[in-house]
């Protein structure tokens, strides 16, 4: 597996060592040891979820607050989206920046989004299968999101604003400027 470090501290796009011949392929999609040791993150991952979506649906920008905080290890297994974290913790030097990476099927990538980051994605294929693994388990009480299109983060979402498809929630979020709780700079990444 390759590690690739991004313009933000923190956030890692991870290339998995893929085996093919003419039968298929094989990778290992996660390795606890091979994961600490390449990147210094040592986490027990406690919740493993999956959703499928068609083309324009936009899930985010999502994060889970305090205690129930999570980093996520996201890829698609079917189809193709473009995965956006953004760094939301006060006082940090690329507050408000995000990275955004196409993850899909065939380049098998994943992205490691720590704690500290609201996090999206965009189905950019006619429909795409993401899963992702958390390191806590979801509290809905503990649910904060961002608006998708704030204008102060400026996302290039690769999809037409009119054909964007959201949940009644995902409407209503606010710009990161006026969110009533973000996380704190000095908050633990990992």
């Amino acid at each position: 597996m390759e590690v690739i470090k991004t313009d933000i501290e923190g956030v890692f796009v991870i290339e998995p060592t893929v085996f093919g011949d003419e039968r298929g392929y094989f990778f290992e999609s996660f390795n606890a040891a091979e994961f600490e040791q390449k990147t210094g993150v040592k986490r027990l991952f406690v919740q493993d979820n999956e959703s499928k979506s068609k083309y324009g649906v936009l899930r985010g920008l999502h994060f889970q607050k305090g205690e129930h905080a999570q980093s996520k290890l996201v890829r698609v297994v079917q189809g193709r989206v473009l995965d956006v974290a953004v760094d939301i913790r006060k006082g940090s030097p690329t507050f408000g920046k995000y990275v955004a990476v196409e993850l899909s099927a065939e380049n098998h990538r994943q992205l490691f989004v720590p704690r500290g980051f609201a996090h999206g994605f965009a189905v950019l294929s006619d429909e795409a299968v993401f899963q992702y693994k958390c390191d806590n388990l979801y509290a809905p009480q503990a649910e904060g999101a961002i608006a998708w299109n704030d204008p102060q983060i400026g996302i290039d979402w690769q999809i037409d604003a009119a054909e964007v498809i959201l949940s009644e929630k995902d409407k209503h979020h606010p710009l990161l400027k006026d969110a009533e709780w973000l996380f704190d700079y000095n908050t633990q990444l990992y």
